[in-house]
């Protein structure tokens, strides 16, 4: 197990470099080959001259490739230093850029709403981890009753509508036709249950649109297995029925499921913008919204980032999970 870990986190480290590397391309080598002026895509076209050619100093961007590379990687992890003349700004590490338009660093604006996106992003998958597998099992287990058909409707119609429909209808109709929860979002330092309460639609709504599409996966898998020689065998064997869904058709059932969890919560962590934007909270998904409307380019850089490596660390985690499901996976 040790080994496999070992495996699995000097793999993590060289995609990182990987993730950093490619990152960098996008925004400043691709624009730059593609004849777009960077420094006036930071500071914007209505600009002075003068202010872009300080702009273009302070990044660096005048300098060969290998050392915007080198400055750029560096500053993740030691930090780093935008001189121009006698104006000198220090963005201490992790330095994923700076703003010129906010002038401020962009890793303070990453970690203050972070923890935002988080929380709605892990209530979520808690939720529709929980209904969507106790959904699908149990329409495979009684495959082509009402139960069944009914769960599938409603699963065809989480998929289906929009996160967008469903955010207004929820809060249309339990915030402001009936008042049970209330919409406007409260952070967890001021008070636990406000926070919670503006979070409940957040999660339903999110969670609803997931949990279909697991229920849907977890119900085909499943009847998949159930088919499978070893189940039969364990039946013939006399164990209960319930010895042989929990301990041999559901592990055998998680590995996709564990597949699609590392990339959905990735994904999300990097920023669930409709949900976000829909219910007003202050994520990572409402601030590369603000940014892409203003041009903020580093803002839009940092984010990016921060996605590849919530789905780095995401796939990691899952890694670590098939080994423990399946103790094959070790030797491979």
């Amino acid at each position: 197990m040790l080994a496999y870990l070992i495996r699995r986190l000097f793999a993590a480290a060289v995609m990182l470099v990987v993730i950093v590397m490619v990152v960098f391309s996008i925004f400043f080598l691709i624009p730059k080959w593609a004849g777009v002026d960077i420094a006036t895509s930071f500071v914007g076209k209505q600009a002075d001259p003068s202010s872009v050619k300080a702009v273009a100093e302070k990044l660096g961007l005048n300098d060969p490739i290998y050392a915007q590379v080198w400055e750029f990687f560096k500053g993740i992890f030691v930090g780093r230093t935008y001189s121009a003349g006698g104006d000198v700004t220090d963005c201490s590490a992790p330095c994923f850029g700076y703003s010129f338009r906010s002038e401020q660093a962009i890793w303070p604006v990453l970690t203050d709403r972070f923890p935002v996106t988080l929380g709605l992003a892990l209530g979520a998958a808690v939720l529709w981890l929980i209904f969507g597998l106790a959904a699908g099992v149990l329409s495979a287990l009684k495959r082509g009753t009402l139960w069944d058909r009914g769960a599938m409707v409603v699963a065809l119609a989480g998929v289906s509508l929009p996160i967008y429909f469903t955010g207004l209808l929820s809060l249309a109709v339990f915030s402001y036709g009936l008042g049970w929860l209330d919409a406007q979002y409260v952070p967890l330092e001021d008070s636990f249950t406000g926070w919670l309460g503006g979070m409940i639609l957040p999660w339903i709504t999110l969670a609803f649109l997931y949990a279909a599409m697991y229920a849907r996966i977890t119900r085909a898998t499943m009847m998949e297995i159930l088919g499978e020689d070893y189940i039969r065998t364990a039946r013939a064997k006399g164990l209960r029925e319930s010895v042989v869904i929990r301990k041999h058709a559901m592990r055998s059932t998680m590995t996709p499921i564990l597949t699609m969890l590392g990339m959905d919560l990735g994904a999300l962590i990097g920023g669930a913008i409709l949900t976000e934007t829909t219910f007003s909270l202050p994520g990572l998904g409402q601030a590369v919204l603000n940014a892409i409307k203003n041009q903020d380019l580093p803002v839009i850089l940092g984010v990016t980032l921060i996605t590849s490596l919530a789905v780095l660390i995401a796939n990691l985690v899952v890694d670590v999970l098939y080994a423990v499901i399946d103790p094959r996976v070790r030797l491979t």
